[in-house]
C-alpha cells in the first residue's frame, strides 16, 4: 500500500504499524484502514452547525464527483474512517510560510474526535474534489476549545486552491477523521521515547503528536498519574528556515520541557542569514543516518512523514539497523 503526499492531497495511507505503548508493545493495526488561546471569533457559541440536509448534500456530492485517480478519496478508499461527519467553521487563518496557510476550525459536534497524527477528509461547498489534510493540533485542544488546526501548502489541487484563494473567516466545510498513523498511548502503558522525522509539510501529523505528548506530560506532572512520556527528539528538514512551519511553537515546547523535548532543524537550500534565536537548532544539510543511530533503543518508536524518497530512506535504514518493524510508523506524501 502507498501513502500520501507532502502537500495537500492524501493518497492511501501506509504505516508499518500504528504503535500503542505497553510493556508487550501491543500494536494497533486498523485493517485497511497548540497554539494557546484563540481569538474572540473562535470562542463564539459552539452551537453553530451546518443544517443536516446541507451537510449530507455537500458530502454526497463531493463523493460522487471525486473521480480522478489522484483524488484523496480514491487513494484512501481502503482506509477506515470514523463514522462521524462533522460541520466546521473557519475561525482563524494564518500565513505560516510563503507557501503554507494554517486554518483553525471550530467543530461544535462533541462526537467528533481524533488521535494525534490522524487526518481529515475535507469537504468544501462548491468544490467537487475532496481534500485530505493532517491535523496539526492536539486532541486535548479539541476537547478544551472545540478547535482543530490544519496547515495547507499551496498547489494546483482544487482544495488547496480554495484554502489559499477563497477561504475566509466563517467559511463552512465538513470533516471526517481517518488514518492509521497516530500516537495514542493509554495511561498504564510503559513510557516510550519518540523520534519524529519530518520533511516539509510532513511536520503536520508529527506536530500533533508532539503537542499531544506535551499535553500528556503536563497532565502527568500536575496529577502524578496518567501516561508518562519518555524523551522526544524531532528532526525537521525543509528548504530553508522560512519553510520550517510552526518553528516558534516547536521551540516553545523545547524551552518548556528541556528535559523531555529536543529538536534539530535541517535546511538544504538556505541563502539568507539565520536568526540568532534559530541558529543553535539549525544544521545545514539533510538529516543523516548517523543522527538516527544515536537514538536507536528498545524503548524508542520512530515516526516518519515526508516525501516518498525520504520516508523510504529512513524506514529502510531503521530496519537495516535492526529496529523492529513494529517500532517504525511512516506516512508518505506526494
Amino acid at each position: 500500500m502507498k501513502h500520501r503526499h507532502g502537500h495537500p492531497v492524501r493518497t492511501a495511507s501506509v504505516c508499518l504499524a500504528a504503535p500503542r505503548q505497553g510493556s508487550t508493545m501491543a500494536h494497533v493495526l486498523i485493517p485497511g484502514l497548540s497554539r494557546g488561546s484563540v481569538g474572540a471569533i473562535c470562542t463564539q457559541a459552539a452551537s453553530w452547525a451546518l443544517p443536516a440536509r446541507t451537510l449530507r448534500s455537500l458530502t454526497l456530492a463531493s463523493v460522487m464527483k471525486s473521480r480522478r485517480k489522484t483524488d484523496h478519496l480514491e487513494r484512501t478508499a481502503t482506509v477506515l474512517r470514523r463514522e462521524v461527519m462533522a460541520a466546521a467553521k473557519v475561525c482563524e487563518i494564518t500565513h505560516e510560510s510563503p507557501s503554507v496557510k494554517s486554518l483553525r476550525l471550530l467543530v461544535a459536534d462533541k462526537d467528533f474526535s481524533f488521535k494525534a497524527g490522524q487526518w481529515v477528509d475535507f469537504f468544501i461547498p462548491g468544490v467537487s474534489v475532496v481534500g485530505g489534510f493532517s491535523i496539526c493540533s492536539s486532541p486535548q485542544r479539541l476537547e478544551r476549545e472545540r478547535i482543530i488546526e490544519l496547515a495547507v501548502k499551496y498547489t494546483d489541487h482544487p482544495p488547496a486552491v480554495w484554502v489559499h484563494n477563497k477561504c475566509t473567516i466563517d467559511s463552512e466545510v465538513a470533516l471526517r477523521v481517518g488514518g492509521e498513523f497516530f500516537f495514542d498511548p493509554q495511561p498504564t502503558d510503559a513510557p516510550r521515547n519518540l523520534v519524529l522525522i519530518a520533511g516539509g509539510v510532513g511536520i503536520n501529523p508529527l506536530l500533533s503528536i508532539l503537542r499531544h505528548s506535551a499535553d500528556l506530560h503536563r497532565d502527568h506532572a500536575e496529577k502524578r498519574r496518567g501516561y508518562e512520556i519518555g524523551t522526544i527528539k524531532l528532526f525537521y528538514s525543509a528548504k530553508d528556515t522560512s519553510e520550517l512551519l510552526f518553528k516558534k511553537d516547536i521551540l516553545d515546547l523545547v524551552h518548556e520541557f528541556p528535559e523531555k523535548i529536543a529538536c534539530s532543524f535541517h535546511v538544504t537550500k538556505q541563502t539568507t542569514q539565520i536568526s540568532s534565536e534559530l541558529k543553535p537548532y539549525v544544521t545545514d544539510g539533510r538529516i543523516t543516518e548517523k543522527e538516527m543511530r544515536e537514538h536507536i533503543s528498545a524503548e524508542t518508536l520512530f515516526y516518519v512523514c515526508g516525501p516518498p524518497p525520504m520516508t523510504d530512506f529512513f524506514s529502510k535504514h531503521l530496519e537495516s539497523s535492526h529496529v523492529p518493524k513494529e517500532h517504525i510508523c511512516f506516512e508518505k506524501w506526494w
